[in-house]
C-alpha cells in the first residue's frame, strides 16, 4: 500500500477523534428522528450556546474505551486508552490495551507511533489532513455546525445532545457514511462517538473521567 493511502486508511478513526475530542460538538442528519430524542427547536440559540461553552474549554484530559465491529467478525474488538487536548491544535491519543499506539497532533504536524516505528506527517501536504485540521479548529471555536464538510441536524433529550454528521466532502465520504456524536449538556463535551464506515464496519468510542482545564506538561504533545 502506498504511504499516503496507508496513512489515510490508518488515520480514518484517529482523524475523527480530533473532531470529537478536540472540542465538543455534535451534529446529526438522518432520515428519521432517533428514538428517545427530539429535534432541537432553536438551532441558532444552540449554536451560540455551543460556541460560548467551547470557548471556556482550554484543555481536556480523558480516559476512553473503544469498540470496533467488523463485518467479517462476529465479536467486538475492544481497546482502551487516554486522550489529551489543548488549545490550539494540540491532541494526543494513546492506546494502551490490548496494544500500544500513539497519535499526536501539534499544529501542522502529526505523528503516529507504535512499538516498531513511527510516521510523521505535515498536514499541509495532504488535503485530507487539511480538512481534519480545519474540522478540529471549527469544533474548538464552536463553528462546526457551519462546516461545509458535513450536513447537520441536532437532537436532544434531557441530558444529551445527539448529532449525526453526514459527510458532504468527497474525501470524507469515501470513509464514513455517518458519524453520531453524543454531547453532555452540562459541559458541551463529547460523551461518545460512533463512526459508521462505508464498508459496514463501525467504531464506538466512550469517554469517561473527563477533566477540563487542567494543567499538564507540554511534553505530552512533543514529537
Amino acid at each position: 500500500m502506498h504511504m499516503s493511502d496507508k496513512s489515510a486508511k490508518l488515520n480514518k478513526l484517529k482523524v475523527l477523534w480530533l473532531v470529537i475530542f478536540g472540542a465538543t460538538l455534535i451534529s446529526v442528519t438522518g432520515n428519521s428522528q432517533p428514538k428517545g430524542f427530539r429535534p432541537v427547536a432553536d438551532l441558532p440559540t444552540f449554536k451560540k450556546q455551543f460556541a460560548t461553552q467551547s470557548a471556556k474549554v482550554s484543555s481536556i484530559e480523558s480516559l476512553f474505551t473503544q469498540e470496533k465491529v467488523l463485518t467479517a467478525l462476529t465479536e467486538k474488538i475492544s481497546s482502551t486508552g487516554k486522550f489529551w487536548f489543548r488549545r490550539s491544535n494540540k491532541v494526543r491519543i494513546e492506546y494502551n490495551k490490548p496494544y500500544t499506539y500513539t497519535m499526536i497532533m501539534n499544529g501542522d504536524k502529526m505523528l503516529f507511533r507504535d512499538d516498531q516505528k513511527e510516521n510523521r506527517i505535515n498536514v499541509r501536504s495532504n488535503k485530507l489532513f487539511q480538512q481534519i485540521n480545519q474540522i478540529v479548529i471549527d469544533c474548538v471555536q464552536g463553528t462546526v455546525l457551519d462546516s461545509k464538510d458535513f450536513s447537520v441536524e441536532v437532537f436532544e433529550d434531557d441530558k444529551t445532545y445527539m448529532l449525526e454528521l453526514v459527510p458532504t466532502s468527497r474525501s470524507l465520504r469515501e470513509f464514513f457514511s455517518t458519524i453520531v456524536l453524543k454531547v453532555d449538556k452540562n459541559d458541551f463535551t463529547a460523551s461518545s462517538i460512533e463512526m459508521n464506515e462505508r464498508s459496514g464496519d463501525s467504531t464506538t468510542i466512550l469517554f469517561k473521567d473527563k477533566k477540563l482545564n487542567t494543567q499538564f506538561s507540554d511534553a505530552v504533545f512533543a514529537f
